[in-house]
């Protein structure tokens, strides 16, 4: 494989220099001596060129040449065949165009005002063409695969030939002992970077007009950064969800409950209703998750709740290597963004089925059990949940034991509050017409 050659760039060798040194570099003499003011500005300049200079050569070209060309070589030589490229670096190619396209001009731009000694910098013009340009939307499309990248990695890490592959790659000299998943986060900090370097430059800016221009495009890269925020939340979720489609099993009503029968000529027209559906919603948003023990008439059994924004819901954890449908949980892919207990269950091939029906949150009643109550049973740290049906009936409760007191008062402060959320939620869907018409 051919090394990286970054000696073809004319900017390469001020990257880590300061804007004097860039300046006696030249060996030009200044005909006028610039403002305090004047020099600070383009020090705030120069920061921003030499920050993208050490994004480009140390990350996005690194990711290109050391990583994507590799694999690229070993895909042609039929090795690897099946790793997604898209998947791992996404728009990569097109991020070091720009990258490489705005620190050239830049670079021009600085040569220029110190071949005209004396005249102030016309970097505006260049920045606009950038931060105006594509530069914010070519870094969104590849922040939005972030989390998807991240995901495929740990998948591919588990692979023998991938990890020699990786292996290689990062014990190059140009990685600067860098890993891939360090790498691949660095398109994330550049952006969120890039309004702090354009106010720096804004609050040593003394003309209006400039100054103007320059919160303008600040104020456009922070707008970028909030819209991107806005989908890469919405990403993690539907990705969280689809997940927990595969990760919650819910068993068929009569095998949950052996007192209803259904003859066999009607449990296809049942199955239909499909339970999964519960959790399609795109609206809907995970509050919190863990193990819990749950006591019943003649054992303790370990469980996993679900508190959603709308209802709560009781798995007990099923160690069984073969889910419902036959799939081998061994090798399900473990979303990242799930909490760690129920990565673990994932990983140690277990799953969750659903033990009761979902507990809707406006028919849910939370009570706090004293100790004194339950030591004949050895539970400490309790709590008890109740169902109640829209006829203020209880069919259902729940007598739960957390690992520790502060565990307790977290599940408990957690479902009251999503009951307080539910509930002005459901006042305010029931006013919002009488307040429109």
């Amino acid at each position: 494989m051919k090394a990286v050659d970054c000696g073809t760039y004319d900017f390469r060798c001020f990257k880590n220099k300061s804007w004097h040194e860039f300046i006696k570099a030249q060996q030009t003499e200044q005909k006028h001596m610039n403002s305090r003011l004047q020099v600070k500005k383009e020090e705030a300049v120069w920061e921003l060129f030499t920050s993208e200079c050490t994004y480009f050569l140390d990350h996005l070209l690194v990711l290109k040449m050391i990583f994507m060309k590799t694999l690229k070589y070993l895909q042609s030589n039929e090795f690897l065949l099946d790793v997604d490229l898209w998947r791992l670096f996404a728009n990569l190619e097109e991020l070091n165009k720009i990258s490489l396209s705005f620190v050239e001009n830049f670079f021009e731009t600085v040569k220029e005002h110190v071949s005209e000694s004396g005249s102030p910098m016309n970097f505006i013009s260049m920045l606009r063409k950038f931060f105006q340009g594509d530069l914010c939307q070519t870094h969104q499309i590849y922040c939005l695969n972030y989390t998807t990248a991240v995901f495929y990695l740990e998948k591919l890490r588990q692979r023998e030939d991938f990890g020699i592959y990786l292996k290689w790659c990062e014990q190059k000299e140009q990685c600067r002992r860098l890993h891939l998943t360090e790498l691949l986060v660095a398109p994330l900090h550049r952006l969120t970077r890039y309004p702090l370097l354009l106010n720096n430059i804004w609050k040593r800016s003394t003309d209006k007009t400039e100054k103007d221009s320059i919160w303008s495009l600040k104020e456009k890269v922070e707008k970028s950064i909030r819209d991107l925020e806005g989908k890469v939340k919405w990403l993690d979720n539907f990705q969280k969800f689809r997940q927990l489609h595969e990760v919650i099993i819910w068993p068929e009503v009569w095998d949950r409950d052996k007192r209803f029968f259904v003859p066999e000529c009607l449990k296809q027209s049942l199955r239909e209703n499909g339970s999964e559906n519960v959790l399609s919603s795109a609206s809907r948003l995970l509050l919190h998750d863990g193990r819990l023990t749950l006591a019943e008439s003649t054992r303790l059994l370990d469980v996993y709740l679900f508190l959603f924004d709308d209802f709560l819901l009781i798995t007990k954890i099923k160690r069984n290597k073969k889910k419902y449908g036959g799939s081998d949980t061994g090798l399900t892919l473990v979303c990242p963004s799930l909490a760690p207990e129920l990565q673990s269950v994932v990983r140690e091939g277990g799953f969750c089925q659903v033990l009761d029906q979902p507990i809707p949150l406006d028919r849910l009643i939370l009570k706090n059990v004293d100790p004194i109550h339950v030591t004949v049973f050895s539970l400490r740290n309790a709590f008890l949940i109740q169902h109640e049906n829209r006829y203020g009936q209880c069919i259902a409760v729940f007598l739960l034991q957390a690992q520790t007191d502060s565990a307790k008062k977290t599940w408990m402060s957690q479902i009251e509050r999503a009951i307080s959320n539910y509930m002005k939620r459901q006042n305010q869907e029931k006013h919002t017409p009488l307040l429109s018409s």
